[in-house]
């Protein structure tokens, strides 16, 4: 009963997540699940964490079934199968956390409001970096748009992580009576505080704002390289680009599906005097070849700016590189360009019409540290997108609410260019300020201010919140020695 209970809590905790976004959703969840906790051992703490997990990422996460069976060709049971594995992956981590509080000795309130948070946020932590990282589904991004998004430029979607579970624990405590007042106090305190911190303008404006056409292209992805589709995809950008008055183009991730080299300069030329027309830039998501037969994710500039180009370097495992030791899989999925090669980890912002632009490609903006690093630089984040692999699913609304996450923690319009949607332009605050309709074609056309200035979590990064869970985690086993 207690592990079915564990299961439907995690599975709820994904309204917490866009596109509903209900965040009360997740305090109540995570009490559930603290209550499961709080007297169980540590084998019992195990399995309730990995029940939970497997609700939360196998309702939450579902749509890495889409992209394996309807557009990577992977037989439907395999996919399947696939993905329950890849859930039960991620249910891991939230199982060892479970057996790590439970082999902590701590009081009820202590464990509750202290020992779990650090618990979770630690190993949700590990789960965004180890094996590449997959930080999808991070707690704290449910804050955004409630008062907790206040906390964001200050500690990062890890610091958030614990927040939410610090106020889930406490009230378990008020409803297990457990020093109600103070549980309730920290409560409000948490909530006013975030609203507070949610009036303060961390960078200033840099620069004069700039007209940016955000395209959107709808090519579906079961066409998008077939042979006979290609000319009409060039002649969508091309009208799309042809048509915008804007100082900066940006089309999405891969919109032209051949490598630069094989594509007719002449059309080339078409996109670059689009652009030079407006006196501007134009940003274009390509595959690129080197000199050293290296292929790469990239985006390059065409304009009145000297050429430059933004290769991605943070691939997804099995979708754009495979792992050692798992090349056989390219047997059983047909996923285009899937062997790039990685770009350097440093790489400038791209200078265009007076702003510094940080580009980044498809998940990488899931990464707030990686983030947070490169706009320090820069005066405006662009990410180009390819979410079509996802169809109509879950994935595109939790994509923009991870987007609207990296424009809160680096105080940074944050602008986004998708293939199928959804296309927005993000204010530095979180604010969605337009976007477009999914599985549409169109042109988003927004005023885009470029800021300046560091906010407290690009200068400390994740390392507040670890820090402090790793000391909350260590402080009751100290005490607990010396008692002995």
């Amino acid at each position: 009963m207690h592990y079915a209970a564990a299961l439907f809590a995690g599975a709820a905790t994904v309204l917490a997540f866009a596109p509903a976004g209900v965040y009360p959703v997740a305090l109540v969840s995570f009490a559930v699940l603290i209550h499961l906790w709080m007297r169980a051992s540590p084998l019992a703490c195990l399995g309730l964490g990995a029940c939970f997990g497997l609700g939360l990422f196998g309702g939450g996460v579902s749509w890495i079934y889409v992209s394996l069976s309807q557009f990577g060709g992977m037989p439907a049971p395999l996919a399947a199968l696939a993905t329950i594995l890849f859930c039960a992956l991620l249910a891991c981590f939230i199982a060892a956390a479970g057996w790590l509080q439970a082999r902590i000795p701590a009081r009820d309130f202590v464990r509750a409001a202290l020992v779990i948070p650090s618990a979770w946020t630690l190993f949700e932590w590990l789960r965004g970096w180890i094996f590449s990282g997959f930080p999808w589904l991070s707690v704290g991004y449910a804050g955004n748009g409630w008062s907790m998004e206040g906390f964001a430029p200050v500690i990062g979607v890890y610091g958030m992580s614990w927040l939410t579970l610090f106020i889930a624990g406490c009230v378990w405590s008020m409803a297990n009576r457990q020093r109600r007042l103070a549980a309730g106090i920290l409560c409000v305190g948490v909530v006013l505080a975030g609203e507070a911190l949610r009036g303060i303008a961390w960078t200033a404006p840099a620069g004069a704002p700039l007209t940016v056409a955000l395209l959107q292209g709808n090519i579906e992805q079961d066409v998008k390289f077939r042979p006979e589709r290609y000319a009409r995809i060039l002649e969508t950008y091309a009208s799309l680009s042809e048509g915008s008055s804007a100082r900066l183009i940006v089309l999405p991730e891969t919109a032209i599906p051949r490598f630069l080299d094989r594509v007719a300069p002449a059309y080339l030329a078409r996109l670059e005097a689009a652009a030079r027309r407006n006196g501007g830039n134009l940003l274009l998501g390509i595959p690129y070849r080197s000199a050293g037969d290296l292929y790469y994710n990239s985006v390059l500039t065409l304009g009145t700016a000297p050429e430059q180009a933004y290769h991605k370097a943070h691939l997804v495992p099995f979708g754009e590189y495979m792992p050692v030791g798992f090349h056989w899989t390219l047997r059983l999925l047909d996923i285009p360009l899937s062997d790039f090669s990685a770009g350097s980890a440093i790489q400038p912002p791209l200078v265009l019409d007076g702003q510094r632009v940080a580009v980044n490609i498809c998940y990488e903006d899931a990464f707030g540290a990686e983030m947070a690093q490169r706009a320090r630089d820069a005066t405006l984040l662009v990410n180009v997108s390819n979410v079509a692999w996802f169809g109509d699913s879950l994935a595109p609304g939790q994509h923009l609410q991870i987007a609207r996450m990296r424009a809160l923690e680096a105080g940074r319009m944050h602008l986004a260019a998708t293939n199928t949607g959804i296309t927005a332009a993000i204010d530095r605050d979180g604010r969605v300020l337009a976007r477009l309709p999914q599985f549409t074609a169109g042109r988003l056309d927004v005023s885009a201010q470029g800021y300046a200035g560091e906010t407290p979590y690009m200068r400390w990064l994740d390392w507040p919140a670890i820090a402090a869970s790793l000391l909350l985690l260590a402080v009751p086993v100290l005490q607990a020695r010396r008692r002995r």
